[in-house]
């Protein structure tokens, strides 16, 4: 039995492994598409290497901002990245897979969490809303400036 409480989300993408890379990679894209429903975000700080720091600062429709920080651990262009969210909001791990596949790119989100009561509230809302992310990255993927509309 894990030690850890695990959310993972995937889904295949029409678009090259490195298109989808780099709607991560590249934080003028990564702030049109991150986060569930209903939120803007800006990206105060992003350093996408190993130590580096990520903070993103998403505003749900309500006006109310969630100051997010986080550390990059381990970042393979173009294949994987992982990084530890940290306090004042849920702390987990996150491991992002982006695999060539028939078809397109399979982006893979893995977070873990400690099995607490709290995490275990949440295990149901931050899985639904990691697939509103994904809807969210798709509709980007297919409407970039410059990209024929499908």
């Amino acid at each position: 039995m894990s030690e850890h409480l695990e959310i993972l989300n995937t889904r295949l993408f029409a678009a090259s492994r490195q298109a989808v890379f780099d709607a991560f990679a590249e934080p003028e894209q990564l702030k049109l598409w991150w986060g569930p429903d209903g939120f803007t975000n800006s990206i105060p700080e992003f350093d996408l290497r190993p130590g580096g720091k990520w903070r993103i600062v998403m505003t749900a429709s309500d006006g109310t901002d969630f100051d997010n920080h986080c550390t990059f651990e381990e970042v393979v262009v173009p294949e994987r990245i992982s990084y530890v969210h940290h306090l004042p909001m849920h702390v987990f791990s996150m491991e992002m897979t982006f695999d060539e596949e028939a078809g397109g790119t399979r982006l893979t989100w893995r977070m873990l969490f400690e099995p607490t009561y709290e995490n275990r509230q949440l295990q149901k809302f931050l899985a639904a809303a990691n697939e509103q992310n994904f809807d969210r990255l798709e509709h980007h993927l297919h409407h970039q400036p410059g990209k024929p509309r499908p």
